[in-house]
Protein backbone atom coordinates (compact mmCIF):
# COMPACT_ATOMS: atom_id res chain seq x y z
CA UNK A 1 0.00 0.00 0.00
CA UNK A 2 2.99 2.14 0.59
CA UNK A 3 4.64 1.50 -2.38
CA UNK A 4 1.46 2.26 -4.49
CA UNK A 5 1.13 5.86 -2.95
CA UNK A 6 4.45 6.27 -3.26
CA UNK A 7 4.29 5.54 -6.65
CA UNK A 8 1.33 7.73 -7.24
CA UNK A 9 3.09 10.43 -5.66
CA UNK A 10 5.86 10.39 -7.50
CA UNK A 11 3.76 9.93 -10.69
CA UNK A 12 1.82 13.80 -9.59
CA UNK A 13 4.84 14.94 -9.03
CA UNK A 14 6.40 13.95 -12.74
CA UNK A 15 2.90 15.25 -14.42
CA UNK A 16 2.97 18.38 -12.11
CA UNK A 17 6.80 19.28 -13.34
CA UNK A 18 5.82 18.31 -16.77
CA UNK A 19 3.04 20.49 -16.99
CA UNK A 20 5.68 23.27 -15.27
CA UNK A 21 8.10 22.48 -18.24
CA UNK A 22 4.93 22.88 -20.61
CA UNK A 23 3.96 26.36 -19.67
CA UNK A 24 7.54 27.73 -19.56
CA UNK A 25 8.07 26.34 -22.38
CA UNK A 26 5.03 28.17 -23.99
CA UNK A 27 6.32 31.32 -22.09
CA UNK A 28 9.69 30.74 -24.15
CA UNK A 29 8.30 30.20 -27.33
CA UNK A 30 6.30 33.32 -27.38
CA UNK A 31 8.87 35.21 -26.26
CA UNK A 32 11.45 34.12 -28.45
CA UNK A 33 8.77 34.67 -31.45
CA UNK A 34 8.04 38.36 -30.11
CA UNK A 35 11.86 38.82 -30.00
CA UNK A 36 12.22 37.34 -33.78
CA UNK A 37 9.05 40.01 -35.05
CA UNK A 38 10.89 42.79 -32.88
CA UNK A 39 13.92 41.98 -34.87
CA UNK A 40 12.32 41.83 -38.41
CA UNK A 41 10.67 44.87 -38.24
CA UNK A 42 13.98 46.77 -36.91
CA UNK A 43 15.85 44.98 -40.04
CA UNK A 44 13.05 46.37 -42.29
CA UNK A 45 13.28 49.95 -40.77
CA UNK A 46 16.54 50.07 -41.11
CA UNK A 47 16.66 49.03 -44.71
CA UNK A 48 14.01 51.80 -45.42
CA UNK A 49 16.35 54.28 -43.51
CA UNK A 50 19.71 53.37 -45.32
CA UNK A 51 17.37 53.51 -48.87
CA UNK A 52 16.36 56.65 -47.52
CA UNK A 53 19.95 58.09 -46.90
CA UNK A 54 21.08 56.67 -50.15
CA UNK A 55 18.00 58.35 -52.32
CA UNK A 56 19.18 61.73 -50.51
CA UNK A 57 23.28 61.18 -51.68
CA UNK A 58 22.20 60.85 -54.74
CA UNK A 59 19.75 63.45 -55.69
CA UNK A 60 22.10 65.46 -53.81
CA UNK A 61 24.84 64.63 -56.28
CA UNK A 62 22.63 65.02 -59.75
CA UNK A 63 21.75 68.79 -57.91
CA UNK A 64 25.04 69.41 -57.72
CA UNK A 65 25.93 68.29 -61.19
CA UNK A 66 23.04 70.51 -62.28
CA UNK A 67 23.89 73.32 -60.79
CA UNK A 68 27.46 72.87 -61.58
CA UNK A 69 27.17 72.79 -65.45
CA UNK A 70 24.36 76.10 -65.35
CA UNK A 71 24.93 78.34 -62.24
CA UNK A 72 28.31 77.74 -61.24
CA UNK A 73 29.79 77.54 -64.60
CA UNK A 74 28.24 80.98 -65.57
CA UNK A 75 29.09 82.45 -61.82
CA UNK A 76 32.87 81.27 -62.40
CA UNK A 77 33.14 82.51 -66.14
CA UNK A 78 31.26 85.77 -65.81
CA UNK A 79 34.07 88.83 -65.80
CA UNK A 80 31.90 91.93 -63.83
CA UNK A 81 32.98 90.51 -60.45
CA UNK A 82 33.83 93.60 -59.50
CA UNK A 83 30.81 95.68 -57.80
CA UNK A 84 31.14 99.25 -57.44
CA UNK A 85 28.49 102.62 -58.22
CA UNK A 86 27.69 104.42 -61.52
CA UNK A 87 26.70 107.63 -62.44
CA UNK A 88 24.35 107.85 -65.33
CA UNK A 89 25.99 110.26 -67.53
CA UNK A 90 23.49 109.57 -70.64
CA UNK A 91 20.26 107.17 -71.28
CA UNK A 92 18.36 107.77 -74.73
CA UNK A 93 16.45 105.75 -77.01
CA UNK A 94 18.70 105.12 -79.94
CA UNK A 95 16.78 103.48 -82.54
CA UNK A 96 14.03 100.80 -83.24
CA UNK A 97 15.34 96.68 -83.40
CA UNK A 98 13.95 93.80 -84.80
CA UNK A 99 12.69 91.08 -83.09
CA UNK A 100 10.58 87.89 -83.69
CA UNK A 101 7.94 86.20 -81.50
CA UNK A 102 5.89 82.52 -81.93
CA UNK A 103 2.68 82.68 -83.24
CA UNK A 104 2.50 79.08 -83.00
CA UNK A 105 3.81 75.80 -84.17
CA UNK A 106 6.39 76.67 -86.80
CA UNK A 107 4.79 80.62 -86.94
CA UNK A 108 7.31 83.62 -86.54
CA UNK A 109 6.01 87.24 -86.57
CA UNK A 110 8.33 90.09 -86.16
CA UNK A 111 7.88 93.09 -83.97
CA UNK A 112 9.96 95.81 -82.92
CA UNK A 113 11.46 97.59 -79.76
CA UNK A 114 13.09 100.51 -78.85
CA UNK A 115 16.71 100.22 -77.96
CA UNK A 116 17.74 102.37 -74.97
CA UNK A 117 21.66 103.35 -74.34
CA UNK A 118 22.65 104.13 -70.91
CA UNK A 119 26.30 105.13 -70.38
CA UNK A 120 27.34 105.66 -66.94
CA UNK A 121 30.69 106.21 -65.02
CA UNK A 122 32.11 103.62 -62.79
CA UNK A 123 33.10 105.57 -60.01
CA UNK A 124 35.88 103.15 -58.72
CA UNK A 125 37.68 103.50 -62.62
CA UNK A 126 36.33 106.37 -63.62
CA UNK A 127 36.04 105.11 -66.86
CA UNK A 128 33.03 105.74 -69.05
CA UNK A 129 31.03 102.09 -69.56
CA UNK A 130 27.69 101.41 -71.66
CA UNK A 131 25.36 100.12 -68.84
CA UNK A 132 23.33 96.35 -69.31
CA UNK A 133 21.10 95.13 -67.14
CA UNK A 134 22.56 91.77 -66.66
CA UNK A 135 24.16 89.24 -68.62
CA UNK A 136 21.33 87.98 -70.27
CA UNK A 137 20.77 91.39 -71.75
CA UNK A 138 24.47 91.67 -72.93
CA UNK A 139 24.67 88.75 -74.58
CA UNK A 140 21.55 89.41 -76.31
CA UNK A 141 22.26 92.90 -77.53
CA UNK A 142 25.24 94.53 -75.37
CA UNK A 143 24.25 98.04 -77.45
CA UNK A 144 20.89 98.23 -75.56
CA UNK A 145 20.30 98.53 -71.70
CA UNK A 146 17.43 96.27 -71.62
CA UNK A 147 16.25 93.78 -74.26
CA UNK A 148 12.65 92.46 -73.51
CA UNK A 149 10.84 89.61 -74.36
CA UNK A 150 9.67 90.31 -77.72
CA UNK A 151 5.75 90.35 -78.81
CA UNK A 152 3.13 91.42 -80.80
CA UNK A 153 2.34 94.78 -78.56
CA UNK A 154 5.09 97.18 -79.76
CA UNK A 155 3.27 99.77 -77.90
CA UNK A 156 3.38 97.66 -74.68
CA UNK A 157 7.48 97.15 -75.25
CA UNK A 158 7.76 100.86 -75.92
CA UNK A 159 6.25 102.03 -72.70
CA UNK A 160 8.49 99.42 -70.72
CA UNK A 161 11.50 101.07 -71.84
CA UNK A 162 10.14 104.49 -71.29
CA UNK A 163 9.73 103.66 -67.46
CA UNK A 164 13.30 102.40 -67.50
CA UNK A 165 14.61 105.33 -69.24
CA UNK A 166 12.81 107.49 -66.74
CA UNK A 167 13.82 105.49 -63.45
CA UNK A 168 17.47 105.81 -64.52
CA UNK A 169 17.29 109.74 -64.56
CA UNK A 170 15.47 110.11 -61.15
CA UNK A 171 18.30 107.91 -59.59
CA UNK A 172 21.60 108.79 -61.15
CA UNK A 173 23.67 106.79 -59.19
CA UNK A 174 22.76 103.08 -58.89
CA UNK A 175 24.93 99.92 -58.09
CA UNK A 176 26.90 98.52 -61.29
CA UNK A 177 29.13 95.38 -61.29
CA UNK A 178 32.48 96.11 -64.05
CA UNK A 179 35.56 93.76 -65.27
CA UNK A 180 38.29 94.85 -62.77
CA UNK A 181 40.94 93.54 -66.02
CA UNK A 182 39.48 95.78 -68.22
CA UNK A 183 38.53 93.35 -70.44
CA UNK A 184 35.17 93.73 -70.92
CA UNK A 185 34.47 97.56 -71.53
CA UNK A 186 30.85 97.03 -70.45
CA UNK A 187 29.06 97.35 -66.70
CA UNK A 188 26.05 95.65 -65.21
CA UNK A 189 23.42 97.13 -63.43
CA UNK A 190 22.60 93.32 -61.80
CA UNK A 191 24.19 90.02 -62.16
CA UNK A 192 22.49 86.39 -62.57
CA UNK A 193 24.07 83.96 -60.64
CA UNK A 194 25.58 86.85 -57.86
CA UNK A 195 27.25 85.50 -54.29
CA UNK A 196 24.18 85.29 -52.73
CA UNK A 197 22.38 83.05 -55.76
CA UNK A 198 25.13 81.00 -55.92
CA UNK A 199 24.91 80.28 -51.95
CA UNK A 200 21.12 79.79 -52.21
CA UNK A 201 21.48 77.06 -55.03
CA UNK A 202 24.33 75.01 -52.98
CA UNK A 203 22.73 74.81 -49.77
CA UNK A 204 20.00 72.61 -49.95
CA UNK A 205 22.06 70.08 -51.90
CA UNK A 206 24.82 70.36 -49.53
CA UNK A 207 22.23 69.56 -46.56
CA UNK A 208 20.28 66.96 -48.15
CA UNK A 209 24.31 65.69 -48.74
CA UNK A 210 24.66 65.99 -45.21
CA UNK A 211 21.07 64.89 -44.15
CA UNK A 212 21.71 61.24 -46.28
CA UNK A 213 25.00 60.67 -45.14
CA UNK A 214 23.98 61.36 -41.32
CA UNK A 215 20.80 58.80 -41.77
CA UNK A 216 23.71 56.15 -43.19
CA UNK A 217 26.12 56.58 -40.35
CA UNK A 218 23.52 56.57 -37.24
CA UNK A 219 22.01 53.53 -38.62
CA UNK A 220 25.22 51.91 -39.10
CA UNK A 221 26.56 53.21 -35.79
CA UNK A 222 23.24 51.54 -34.22
CA UNK A 223 23.75 48.22 -36.05
CA UNK A 224 27.43 47.92 -34.58
CA UNK A 225 26.42 48.68 -31.03
CA UNK A 226 23.75 45.96 -31.50
CA UNK A 227 26.35 43.31 -32.45
CA UNK A 228 28.22 44.58 -29.28
CA UNK A 229 25.61 44.64 -26.81
CA UNK A 230 25.42 41.01 -27.96
CA UNK A 231 28.67 39.93 -27.46
CA UNK A 232 28.98 41.38 -24.49
CA UNK A 233 25.85 39.83 -23.28
CA UNK A 234 26.83 36.31 -24.52
CA UNK A 235 30.52 36.45 -22.63
CA UNK A 236 28.16 37.34 -19.36
CA UNK A 237 26.49 33.77 -19.93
Amino acid sequence: MFFVTGAKSAGGASSGGGATRSIYQKFRDVDLLDKKKTVTALKAGEDRAILLGLAMVIASIMMYFVLGITILRSYAYSVWTEESVCIVVNSTITADVNCSYSCGSDCWRGSKYPCLQVYVSVNTTGRLSRLSHNEESWNSNFECFYVPTCQKDTAGMHHMIMNISERLKLHQQVPCYYDPSDQQESALLTRLYGHSAVFYSLFWPSFMLTGGTAIIFMVKLTQYLSIMCEQVVKIKR
